[in-house]
Order: C-alpha cells, then sequence, then structure tokens
C-alpha cells in the first residue's frame, strides 16, 4: 500500500502541475499524501524530512539562482541579451532562420543567462524571422526549446547553468568535465534539432502551411542598445573567470582554492557544512564569475539606463527576487522527490534501478534513473538533484571500481537529465508556450517526438565512451 500511495503522490503531482498549481505549494501537500501510510507519520515527514532537504538544496545551488538571475536582469535591461541575439540572426539570415534561432538561444544559455530569460529575449526575434522565412510558427517552442534547454545546458563543457553545476557536487569534478563526451552530444543534439525541424517545415510548407494569421511585431531598431561587440564581453567573462577560478585542468600553476578552509567552521557544528571543499568549488568559482560579469554588464549597458529610465536599483533588486521563486520551485521538487526516496514503499524501485546498475553498469543506471526523476518532477535540475542524491554516491563507486571516468559519468549523467524533461507538466515548457501565444495542442507533437530523440542521446554518448575512451 505504500508504494500505491507514492504512485497517487506522483500522479496527483503531475496533474495538479498540469493544471497551473505552483508546486511550492502542492509538493508538500503530495509528499504528505505519499507518507500517509509510512512509519515517519504526517508532521514529522512534512517538518523533519521535507523542509530539511528543501534547506538542503537552497544552502548548496541558491547562490547560483540569486547571481544567476541578477546577472541575466542586467543583461536583458541593459539591452546586451537583445544586442547579440539581433546580431547572430542577422549574420546567418532568413535562409537559416531555425539554425539562426537556436544558435542564438544557445550562446546566451552559454553565456550564463536564466533560460527564462533567454526564452523571453528570443522569442521576438524568433517570430520575426520565421515570420520572413515563412515557416509554420507552431514549430517555434520546439526550436527554442532545442536552443536553450538542451546542449548548451547540459552538454557544452563549461556551461554555467545549475544542470552542469549539480554533479559536481557529488562526484568533485568542474563544469568542464567530460570534454569530448559533451562535445559528442552537442553534435546529436544539433543534428537532431536541424534534422527533425527542418524536415517538418519542409513538409508543412509542401501542404501549404505558412507562419499563420499572426504578424509578428517588426523589430525596429534600437539606438540605445549596445554595441555586439561590448555586449558579449560579460559573456565570455563568465566563461573565462569559471575556468580560473574552477581550474577544471588542474593547473599546478593555476588557481587553487584552500582546502583546509572549511576547517575553520567544523567548532561552530553546522548541520549543513560541506564535507570538502571539493564539494562546492564549482559554486564558488560560477558565483564569483557571475558577481564580477554583472559589474561589466551594468558599465556597458548604462545608456540604456539612462535613456529609458530603467532603474538600475529595481534591475537588481528584481533579479535577486526573481532567483527566490526560482530556486523555491526547485527545491521543492527535490524536496518532494527526497520524500518518495526515503519512503519504504519506494525500496521495490530503487532495487530495481539498483539491478540496472549492478548488471549494466553504473553509466546506463545514471542514465535510466535520472530520465525517471526527471520526468517524475517535471524538473531537469530537480530530477538529477533527486537521482544523485539517491544513487550519486554508488555511482561513483561503482564507476571507480570499473575503471570509469567520472568525468564522463558527470557529463553523461547531465545530458540525462534533459531526455524526457518536457513531460506536459514540465513548468518551463508550459512558461514557453505562454510566451509564444501557443498550446500544448499546436505544438506539442514536435517537442514530444523531440523528447523520443534525445531520450537516447545518453545512451549513444555512453557507447562513443566505451568505443573511444575519450571522456
Amino acid at each position: 500500500m505504500e508504494t500505491f500511495c507514492i504512485f497517487i503522490a506522483i500522479i496527483g503531482l503531475m496533474f495538479a502541475a498540469y493544471r497551473g498549481w505552483s508546486i511550492i505549494l502542492i509538493a508538500p501537500f503530495f509528499a504528505i499524501v505519499a507518507a500517509i501510510l509510512s512509519e515517519f507519520g504526517i508532521m514529522p515527514t512534512y517538518s523533519e524530512l521535507y523542509m530539511t532537504r528543501l534547506a538542503e538544496y537552497t544552502k548548496t545551488y541558491y547562490p547560483v539562482f540569486l547571481f544567476g538571475a541578477v546577472f541575466a536582469r542586467l543583461m536583458e535591461k541593459g539591452g546586451l541579451a537583445s544586442a547579440i541575439a539581433a546580431k547572430i540572426i542577422s549574420l546567418l539570415g532568413e535562409q537559416r532562420a531555425i539554425l539562426a534561432v537556436i544558435l542564438g538561444c544557445a550562446a546566451l544559455t552559454y553565456g550564463g543567462l536564466s533560460v527564462f530569460v533567454v526564452a523571453f529575449v528570443m522569442y521576438p526575434f524568433g517570430a520575426e524571422i520565421f515570420r520572413k522565412a515563412d515557416i509554420p510558427k507552431k514549430l517555434l517552442p520546439a526550436t527554442l526549446w532545442m536552443g536553450i534547454f538542451s546542449f548548451a545546458m547540459v552538454a557544452l563543457p563549461g556551461t554555467p547553468q545549475i544542470q552542469n553545476i549539480i554533479p559536481s557536487s557529488y562526484f568533485g569534478t568542474t563544469t568542464w568535465a567530460g570534454i569530448g563526451v559533451g562535445i559528442f552530444a552537442t553534435i546529436l543534439f544539433l543534428g537532431a534539432a536541424m534534422g527533425w525541424i527542418t524536415f517538418r517545415a519542409k513538409s508543412l510548407k509542401a501542404k501549404g502551411e505558412g507562419y499563420g494569421g499572426e504578424i509578428a511585431q517588426k523589430q525596429q531598431r534600437d539606438r540605445t542598445l549596445p554595441q555586439w561587440q561590448f555586449a558579449l564581453v560579460p559573456l565570455l567573462m563568465v566563461i573565462v573567470i569559471n575556468i580560473i577560478l574552477s581550474n577544471p585542468f588542474n593547473w599546478e600553476w593555476g588557481f587553487h582554492w584552500d582546502e583546509s578552509s572549511l576547517e575553520k567552521f567544523l567548532p561552530l557544528q553546522l548541520t549543513l557544512l560541506a564535507g570538502s571543499v571539493g564539494k562546492v568549488k564549482a559554486i564558488w568559482s560560477i558565483s564569483v564569475a557571475l558577481i564580477v560579469s554583472s559589474f561589466a554588464a551594468a558599465y556597458i549597458g548604462r545608456k540604456r539606463y539612462i535613456s529609458k529610465r530603467e532603474n538600475l536599483l529595481e534591475t537588481i533588486n528584481f533579479g535577486a527576487a526573481s532567483s527566490c521563486a526560482a530556486v523555491l520551485n526547485v527545491a521543492s521538487g527535490f524536496a518532494f522527490g527526497s520524500v518518495m526516496v526515503s519512503l519504504h514503499g519506494f525500496l521495490p524501485i530503487k532495487a530495481i534501478l539498483v539491478t540496472i546498475g549492478d548488471s549494466a553498469g553504473p553509466l546506463v543506471s545514471a542514465v535510466v534513473t535520472t530520465n525517471i526523476m526527471c520526468g517524475i518532477t517535471g524538473s531537469a535540475s530537480g530530477g538529477l538533484t533527486i537521482a544523485l542524491s539517491m544513487l550519486g554516491e554508488q555511482w561513483a563507486q561503482m564507476a571507480v571500481a570499473q575503471g570509469i571516468s567520472l568525468e564522463a559519468l558527470h557529463r553523461i549523467v547531465a545530458i540525462a537529465s534533459v531526455g524526457i524533461d518536457p513531460v506536459p507538466h514540465c513548468g518551463a515548457l508550459v512558461t514557453l508556450l505562454a510566451i509564444c501565444g501557443l498550446t500544448h495542442k499546436e505544438s506539442y507533437f514536435d517537442i514530444i517526438v523531440l523528447l523520443g530523440i534525445k531520450f537516447f542521446i545518453p545512451f549513444l554518448c555512453i557507447l562513443f565512451y566505451m568505443l573511444t575512451g575519450i571522456a
């Protein structure tokens, strides 16, 4: 019966989220539903298990959400993001409309902007170029999704997105782990996106279907936008500073965090103190990179704040405030999943997942488990964290015992987090469709096809690593 309660809770969470309920509100409710018949008790499960896990996630990853949101807001309001997007699209032109939108999204995502900000920034440019190329608008959400929520978020080594940072906390790796596997996956993601969306565009146009009756609002030249060369500087700074501080290649002459810096906190008996610097140095590195780059973004976009009467302090405060809702959304999903895997009713499911690991190895087990958890939560980062908190240590031990690179494990598990994450109740998907003014009925077919293709990419990455040995 406990296992039955878990399934009821998961289905209830999916349905409620699909109907628009905030996961911050409903996640603890359905966590309690799952625990009704457990030995833990209802209120102890809520206050001691659910809230503790929520606090753990927030403590570890909130800096990335906070400084990332402020940086993204400065890039947006200062006109830097729009300048970069406009340049990419103007270079590639309407003949390569699909590629232009994908690369524009990828550049902003890899540069450290919040994925939601990238969606808002790129939609008007994507809509305009799709209109000029007469590509059906219903293909735009799938195009934006593949540009934002795929290779630039998890596959490209060094990407500052949270999904690439989370595995480093469990494996002691850096955001630059698995360069070879990451590049291979990037090629597969790009090939899948370009192949399917281009095919669909041609087939729909052959049937006489074009952009549609709506005319995208023409983008007037904004003379307050900074030059695109200057707009790129903060994005490059995020990448370069992150490389310097995280020292992913272990250069002896490079920067090294003080390995004993946490020892001074031991007498304080902090319950959430990290076990070692290796567990948190990736967070420290990207946080510093985002802070420094935010100053550069504010300076480069200063003219827009004057001419557009944008308030710099309000911009920063808005970014900081928005980060709270973002981290609580993900932390709530993580806490819900943590309750599920802690209940005795989950043991049969966990046993199956462990059996997969014992028989097929840690890489296959990581891919399967991560996909399941991301599908349940409708969140790449939330599902990834749950999977790693449940079996991450075991995967790492198995990988070391079998001579498998932890860097390859880092990259493959990150890639697996975007396998089936765009399930119907996925918050990011619902937001993206709302931005585009479309519905699931109109645009979900192409997203679900790409979901099916993406599911196999991490398995191909495993095959690539096993055949070549390139991590």
